[in-house]
C-alpha cells in the first residue's frame, strides 16, 4: 500500500523530469503553436501529474533497499528515465521543430511522454505502492494521448 515518509528517490527522479522541461520553455520548437487539446485529456493529465508528484515524494518505499527480485523494477525505472534523459538530448541538439519533439526513441512512440510515464510506472511496483501505479495510469492517459494528438495533427499538416 505504502509507507508514509520522505522519498529521496521520488525528489531525484522528479528533478530528472522537470529540469528538461524547465530547459524546453527556452527551446521550443521553431514551428511551435499550442494546440487545443482535450478537456478531458488535460484535466487527466493534471490530476496525474499531482497525484504522481505527491506520490513521488510523500511515500518512503521508492528509496533504496537491498537487493531482491523487485530490485528488477527499480532497473527498469532508471533505464527508462535514462532514456527519457537521452531524448531531451537528442531534442536540444536537434533543429528544435515539433517534428523533434514529437519522435519516437528505439521504437518508444512518442518518448517525451512515454518514457517518464512508464519510469514512474516501473518505480510505483518497484515500491509496490499502487497509489502511485493507479496516479501513473491516470496520468499516462492524458500525457501521452495529448502528445499523441499533437503528433497526428502534425502529421495530418505534413
Amino acid at each position: 500500500m505504502g509507507h508514509f515518509g520522505f522519498s529521496y528517490m521520488g525528489l531525484i527522479y522528479l528533478i530528472l523530469l522537470f529540469l528538461p522541461n524547465l530547459l524546453w520553455t527556452r527551446n521550443k520548437p521553431e514551428d511551435y503553436e499550442p494546440l487545443s487539446e482535450s478537456r478531458v485529456l488535460l484535466a487527466l493529465e493534471r490530476e496525474g501529474q499531482v497525484c504522481v508528484t505527491c506520490c513521488a515524494v510523500f511515500f518512503s518505499d521508492f528509496n533504496l533497499k537491498p537487493w531482491s527480485p523487485w530490485s528488477i523494477w527499480l532497473l527498469a525505472s532508471m533505464l527508462c528515465m535514462l532514456l527519457y534523459e537521452l531524448w531531451w538530448v537528442r531534442y536540444f541538439r536537434s533543429a528544435k521543430t515539433q517534428r523533434d519533439f514529437y519522435r519516437s526513441l528505439l521504437g518508444v512512440p512518442v518518448a517525451g511522454a512515454t518514457l517518464p510515464v512508464v519510469a514512474f510506472f516501473c518505480l510505483g511496483m518497484y515500491g509496490r505502492v499502487i497509489w502511485m501505479m493507479l496516479a501513473v495510469l491516470i496520468l499516462g492517459v492524458g500525457h501521452i494521448g495529448i502528445h499523441l494528438q499533437h503528433r497526428r495533427c502534425l502529421e495530418k499538416a505534413l
